[in-house]
């Protein structure tokens, strides 16, 4: 008779098509979620709040308000890219709000999507439906999201996308010109491309315009204040689409998704582990080897390895700037990790403001432990290996923001 791990393991692979993130432990399909919005449809459905507005961004503001999002990260996208796609166009752009564990879409004349990160789970996707009888109804989506938010480009894992494309004047994409898939690596000139964007660049971009063939796809300056002559601003929260906002999502979404993959990774392959040898433990065999190996791709983003140039820099709104830096802690001394430079880099203090995320806090001990080795490694005078793009005052500056701002940085 076969040991039972063994039928375990066959019955799993006969499923075939079952998503990794569908089988044990992880379970993420079937598993309730605990992340800001389910918090706030639960408060909803029981009383304890009440929803506020009557008009769809009356709604909206109440949305981002609840979950902390701030109005000033708007961000607007006029390619047809999302599950949306029949209400965007570049007149009706879809409008986009972050924080740093949650994302609001809003399309006008549509419905609201929220993908809201819990710690275990990783994203989850949402919609919310506004012409419900009761003017609101959160509804979670395990499947159609998925076709886009769980491939290849976000690590195998539910995850974010931030794709460069070239749309036509309807918002199409012009699929045989190519995308790019964005990061903080990406140049400058390849980004942007369906989204509007709002200040100026030092470097020629692909936004704000739409395209006909490959003679049109020359990178270009852009320098719009506002977007009064785009779209209706009566239909958006704000007039603009800030270039800063969206220099920031772009890193943090690749953050989140290497996070989600390194939790999600680990814990499959100690379970599995401890399936195959129930006396042994997994921390010395693969599972050790997947927290080691994801530990340095955590440590090179969280240190932007790779960034691209920001050439003679950006401008974008006061406003995102200010809210955004007061969400971070800071030292006796007035440092943060969240302090722009927007010259030649984002932030003065190249360590990801993700390092205090929930995502992040919530990483399997084992996994959490090999991150913070690695950091402290990057992070020393002597390394010259792991983060050379560094300078030794740039590391000292970083170790005493996380020193007086990170308790698991001295544990």
């Amino acid at each position: 008779m076969k040991p039972w791990w063994t039928i375990l393991l066959a019955a799993q692979l006969a499923a075939g098509q079952v998503d990794v993130w569908d089988l044990p432990p992880i379970r993420y399909s079937d598993t309730p979620a605990g992340d800001p919005l389910a918090t706030l449809a639960a408060k909803l459905e029981n009383g304890e709040i009440a929803l506020e507005g009557e008009t769809p961004l009356e709604k909206l503001k109440f949305v981002l308000e609840t979950l902390g999002v701030p109005e000033s990260s708007q961000i607007l996208v006029f390619s047809k890219t999302s599950k949306q796609i029949g209400k965007i166009t570049p007149s009706n752009p879809r409008s986009l709000y972050f924080s740093d564990d949650t994302y609001v879409g809003y399309v006008p004349g549509g419905e609201i999507e929220v993908i809201a990160e819990d710690p275990v789970l990783g994203p989850i996707f949402y919609l919310i439906d506004l012409d419900h009888a009761s003017g609101f109804e959160v509804m979670r989506d395990t499947n159609d999201c998925m076709s886009c938010h769980g491939t290849t480009r976000t690590e195998n894992v539910p995850g974010l996308v931030v794709r460069s494309v070239f749309p036509d004047e309807s918002g199409h994409s012009l699929l045989h010109l190519g995308t790019t898939a964005v990061t903080h690596s990406t140049p400058i000139e390849l980004r942007w491309g369906g989204y509007y964007v709002t200040g100026n660049s030092a470097f020629p971009h692909l936004g704000n315009r739409t395209y006909v063939d490959e003679a049109s796809t020359k990178p270009e300056h852009q320098s719009l204040v506002d977007l009064s002559d785009r779209i209706d601003p009566r239909k958006y929260l704000r007039k603009t689409s800030d270039v800063v906002a969206l220099v920031v999502i772009e890193h943090q979404c690749r953050m989140h998704n290497l996070l989600t993959a390194a939790s999600m990774r680990y814990r499959r392959a100690q379970f599995l582990g401890r399936v195959i040898d129930p006396e042994g433990n997994p921390d010395d065999g693969q599972a050790g080897r997947i927290a080691d190996q994801m530990a340095e791709r955590v440590v090179d983003e969280l240190l932007f390895k790779d960034e691209a140039d920001l050439g003679d820099g950006l401008e974008g709104d006061g406003a995102f700037q200010r809210d955004f830096e007061a969400a971070y802690p800071r030292t006796k001394s007035g440092d943060s990790l969240a302090d722009f430079k927007l010259y030649r880099r984002i932030f003065k203090n190249p360590c990801s403001y993700m390092i205090y995320s929930k995502p992040f806090r919530a990483l399997p001990a084992r996994v959490k432990k090999a991150v913070l080795a690695r950091l402290r490694l990057a992070l020393s005078d002597e390394d010259r290996e792991v983060a050379p793009h560094l300078k030794v005052s740039e590391k000292e500056r970083i170790r005493e923001i996380l020193d007086e701002t990170l308790p698991e940085w001295k544990s």
